[in-house]
C-alpha cells in the first residue's frame, strides 16, 4: 500500500436485533458515493443473517448458526486478503469473544479497526424499541436476555 492510499477499514458492528445496525450501515455505505457502495455491498459487506435468507425470506435455524458465522467469519477474512478497502461484520456481536476473531484477522493484516455499538442494549425503551422493530421478529423476551448478556466495553 503506497503512502496516498487511504488505509484499509474493518467495521464491527454491535447491537441488538432491531437496533439499527443495518441502517447505520446503509447510510455509511450511502455517504460513500454510487461507486464504492455498489462495490461494498457486493464484495465487503458480511453479515450471518444472508445466509438464513431462503427465496427472499428469513428462515433461522439453530442448527446451522455456528456453520453459518464460521462461513461468515471466513468471507470476511477472504475480502480483507484480497485487500478490500472497506469491510463490514454486521452481526448482534452480543459478547467480545463473538467479534473477536474478526478484530484478531482485522489487526493481522493490517486493517484499521472500528467497533460501532449501535443504541443502549442495557437500556429497557431501548430493548423495546428493538422488539418492535427488528425485521426477524425476535421476541422481546429474547432481546431482553441478550441484552442483560450484553458485554459493554469501557
Amino acid at each position: 500500500m503506497n503512502n496516498t492510499a487511504k488505509p484499509c477499514v474493518a467495521i464491527i458492528m454491535r447491537g441488538l436485533p432491531g437496533s439499527g445496525k443495518s441502517y447505520w450501515v446503509e447510510q455509511y455505505i450511502n455517504a460513500l458515493g454510487i461507486e464504492q457502495s455498489l462495490h461494498i455491498r457486493q464484495y465487503g459487506y458480511f453479515s450471518t443473517d444472508d445466509y438464513f435468507m431462503e427465496n427472499g425470506l428469513y428462515q433461522f435455524n439453530p442448527q446451522k448458526l455456528a456453520q453459518y458465522h464460521q462461513a461468515n467469519l471466513t468471507a470476511f477474512i477472504n475480502a480483507m486478503a484480497r485487500a478490500e478497502p472497506v469491510v463490514i461484520c454486521d452481526n448482534t456481536n452480543v459478547a467480545k469473544w463473538e467479534f473477536m476473531a474478526y478484530e484478531a484477522a482485522a489487526k493481522a493484516l493490517g486493517y484499521q479497526i472500528r467497533v460501532v455499538l449501535v443504541g443502549q442494549p442495557k437500556d429497557a425503551q431501548h430493548q423495546q424499541l428493538c422488539a418492535e422493530r427488528n425485521r426477524h421478529h425476535v421476541p422481546l423476551a429474547h432481546i431482553q436476555k441478550m441484552g442483560h448478556l450484553f458485554e459493554i466495553e469501557s
